[in-house]
């Protein structure tokens, strides 16, 4: 299965510039493949009371007010949510099920870990049975396309897209000695050697980390602004010739040299308490990542803004809603992406929680254009978010890219943290990878 996200060529000198959410272990092939032999589900389809129904997703993004929504607007549903882990705790729990446990009815998968399941249709409804056919062109055709198989199944409804920015701290950046205006901030850095320029500016000014990482802050973000990634159109893994993944691997290399990063790896617990306590100033911040800034550091509400990325587009993540073929309460799950996903629901979304819609058509709408978060300085979150994706093309996405992306990842999370030799990490990730999917 081949698929297609989204980039624009930034305009900009030099080398071309992802919810980093981790990927499935080989062993999530052979647990589908067994679900697609015909191993028996305890769940029988169709079972339920058609109303109440249990949604499985991962956390961080705040799907609990989504779901608090819903059962205001219909008491008499019950929605037993449970938000079973990162996204890769989520696909593998749902691959299990799918092998022989209780499905959910309702489950939310991360973008980069669609393409297996899509290359198993037959484990989920077929959502135009319920009418997804009737409505896709409400999205963003690149971004629905990653959830429709060859032969036109669609297994999955886009909730969001991870339209791109910089969140930085304007009290920490202004102690520095740097600018805070969001603009002034954004020309500072037109490109990532400039970014890694800056940062050093602000370590040598303050004595401490100007980034918290270098594998998602960095690398993740640059990597999602190049022209080819790890697939080329033809689904062939190019991953070890795309100079744009190279160049992205050698900026993280970079930022790690220069001793610009906290070495605090995204949502760990470090990571979570460091961005109180400004033990960094400077997160990558797709549009989904702002909740999770809000969360773990609510005594900084109005310390924070948002500036251009180095490069000035691209996209980091996207989720999906699926129903698994043996669903109990399939109608009620498909009523709740339904109303929960309409362009007026995912705009809804997007003023409680900051999830960018992927329904083109409230992009426009002056509750997404006028919106203003004052936990980010008043920052013009809708128009910032679109402004990175309108005009976007896709690049494919391949039956491996999450394991792909998690080997890069890894590599340079080894140099920052675990000592190892940045002169032989490209190579190292190259071989981790041939072991992990076979080429």
């Amino acid at each position: 299965m081949l698929t297609n996200v989204s980039h624009r060529r930034p305009h900009r000198p030099g080398h071309a510039a992802a919810r980093f959410r981790g990927a499935l272990s080989i062993a999530l092939a052979a647990v589908l493949g067994l679900a697609a032999a015909g191993c028996s589900n305890v769940s029988e389809p169709g079972s339920g009371d058609g109303r109440s129904f249990e949604f499985w997703s991962f956390s961080g993004i705040n799907q609990k007010a989504a779901v608090e929504d819903y059962e205001a607007a219909h008491p008499d549903i019950d929605v037993k949510l449970t938000e079973v882990g990162s996204s890769v705790e989520t696909a593998q729990s749902l691959v299990t099920a799918l092998a022989g446990g209780k499905v959910p009815d309702l489950v939310l998968i991360q973008g980069d870990d669609l393409p297996r399941f899509v290359d198993q249709p037959q484990n989920f409804h077929d959502l135009r049975d319920f009418g997804a056919d009737t409505i896709q062109d409400d999205y963003l055709d690149w971004v629905i396309a990653q959830s429709t198989g060859d032969d036109g199944t669609i297994i999955g409804v886009p909730t969001d897209v991870g339209g791109m920015a910089v969140a930085y701290r304007t009290d920490l950046f202004a102690e520095a000695g740097l600018p805070t205006d969001r603009d002034e901030v954004g020309a500072l850095w037109p490109t990532w050697d400039d970014f890694i320029e800056v940062g050093q500016r602000y370590t040598e000014a303050t004595g401490k980390a100007f980034v918290d990482n270098a594998a998602t802050g960095i690398f993740y973000q640059a990597v999602n602004q190049g022209s080819l990634k790890y697939y080329d159109d033809e689904g062939e893994p190019v991953y070890r010739e795309s100079p744009d993944v190279k160049t992205a691997f050698d900026y993280a290399l970079d930022a790690i040299d220069a001793g610009i990063t906290a070495g605090q790896s995204s949502f760990s617990e470090g990571w979570s308490a460091g961005m109180g306590q400004g033990d960094y100033a400077v997160v990558a911040a797709p549009s989904w990542m702002l909740n999770s800034i809000r969360s773990n550091a609510p005594g900084t509400e109005g310390k924070w803004d948002l500036a251009t990325i180095p490069g000035g587009a691209g996209n980091w993540g996207g989720s999906y809603l699926a129903i698994p073929k043996n669903a109990e309460n399939p109608e009620a799950a498909w009523n709740y992406i339904r109303e929960t996903q309409s362009p007026q629901g995912q705009l809804d979304h997007f003023t409680d929680s900051g999830s960018l819609p992927t329904t083109p058509s409230v992009y426009d709408d002056e509750r997404l254009q006028g919106l203003r978060d004052p936990f980010f300085s008043d920052a013009p979150t809708g128009r910032i978010y679109t402004d990175s994706l309108i005009g976007l093309e896709p690049f494919p996405v391949g039956r491996d890219s999450s394991t792909i992306g998690q080997e890069f990842l890894n590599a340079i999370t080894d140099v920052e943290q675990g000592g190892g030799d940045p002169t032989d990490a490209w190579e190292r990730a190259l071989e981790n990878i041939r072991i992990a999917i076979g080429k």
